[in-house]
């Protein structure tokens, strides 16, 4: 049942923002009676639009719910006096909420609560839950490089396929910023925007490190200390963050601990020559995963866990 509320909570991506998205099922045993989504900042939760479906349903049932449901008056009144008022008897949450304490009033109020903790109900929140525990964006660094680990290729513009090119601009399309640093600037000026790919809103653009900009560019210079920079995007509700910078500005976000996940595009080229793709300090990573992207190889780490 909780596979089937992430499922439901997706429908609200890019609508629900600044908020989490949310998906919410009431069942009876293996028997839906209910489910809804958050839909968009300002409407119902998704546990109260699936309280709603269920009707009298709900009394004595179980709710999945993939995120702690909430306990304080917002723009609409908490979640969890809408599952007491219903009779829910057990909730099933996927994942905690950093900031709020439904599950312990919950619990306190007689109904019995099973915190799964959910890998892909934290990924399916991971800028959210950074930026509500941080008070910091979640930041992937994006590169591309060759079999022999160089972020160049002598005579090509491009190190990875129009593949791989099309999947950033759904990552650049997913993120609230997008972000290089002036290296990058002073040898690509990079739109650094969405195109070719459905877009609900353009993410920020952003340079960090000293101008000036070049004549025309759109990007906004950020030159002051990356984590004090990082602090005012997220009191501006930047909550992820997709870095595209060069060996510099990367080797920088990781020596201050500020690289949440990794995402390296392999293409099947060896260059022989040029910059590597950054120094680093010792970093374990966790959940691996590799795919095919066309003749590229995406590999996925995180630094830190959502």
């Amino acid at each position: 049942m909780l596979e089937r509320a992430l499922e439901l909570a997706e429908r609200g991506r890019g609508t629900t923002y600044p908020n989490p998205v949310v998906g919410a099922v009431v069942a009876r045993g293996d028997e839906i009676v209910g489910e809804g989504w958050h839909q968009r900042k300002g409407g119902p939760h998704g546990e109260v639009v699936a309280l709603e479906a269920a009707g009298e349903g709900a009394r004595g049932a179980t709710m999945y719910v993939t995120l702690e449901p909430c306990d304080h008056h917002g723009t609409t009144p908490p979640c969890v006096d809408a599952i007491l008022a219903a009779g829910i008897a057990k909730v099933v949450v996927g994942v905690k909420d950093p900031t709020r304490d439904g599950i312990a009033r919950l619990r306190e109020s007689g109904v019995e609560v099973e915190l799964v903790d959910l890998w892909a109900a934290r990924v399916q929140n991971e800028a959210w839950l950074t930026w509500a525990r941080l008070g910091r964006p979640f930041v992937t660094y994006k590169a591309a490089v060759t079999l022999d680990g160089r972020v160049t290729v002598p005579g090509k513009r491009w190190v990875s396929g129009e593949e791989s090119r099309r999947l950033v601009h759904e990552l650049r399309a997913a993120s609230d910023a997008v972000a290089v640093g002036m290296g990058t600037v002073r040898s690509d000026n990079p739109r650094l925007d969405a195109r070719d790919v459905e877009v609900v809103r353009q993410p920020r653009r952003l340079a960090f490190g000293r101008g000036p900009l070049p004549e025309g560019s759109e990007l906004e210079l950020l030159s002051g200390e990356l984590e004090e920079e990082l602090g005012r995007l997220a009191g501006q509700d930047v909550q992820s963050l997709l870095l595209e910078s060069g060996p510099t500005l990367a080797a920088a976000f990781l020596e201050a601990d500020l690289v949440d996940k990794l995402m390296l595009f392999v293409a099947p080229t060896i260059s022989g020559e040029g910059p590597g793709l950054f120094a680093s300090p010792p970093a374990m990573l966790t959940h691996q995963t590799a795919r095919r992207v066309g003749d590229d190889v995406l590999l996925t780490a995180y630094v830190h866990e959502p």
